[in-house]
């Protein structure tokens, strides 16, 4: 193997160890454990179809502007 391959092989693998170790450290701040909401205040929530797709939810389902977003 040349030299200028095994300094070619040990970058990438030095890069994949870099990217892998700040996706490790980006997952830390993450504390408890998952659940679903049971409040009454989460059921008038967007679900996550409802962000990505806002246009095909039907009007009936939308819940109102909030008060202060009416303009008198």
């Amino acid at each position: 193997m040349s030299l200028s391959v095994r300094i070619l092989v040990s970058r990438l693998v030095l890069a994949a160890g870099a990217v892998t170790l700040v996706a490790v450290l980006a997952g830390c701040g993450q504390k408890g454990p998952l659940f679903l909401p049971k409040e009454p205040a989460a059921a008038r929530r967007a679900t996550l179809p409802e962000i990505l797709s806002p246009i095909d939810i039907p009007s009936a389902t939308r819940p109102a502007p909030p008060a202060s977003a009416t303009r008198p």
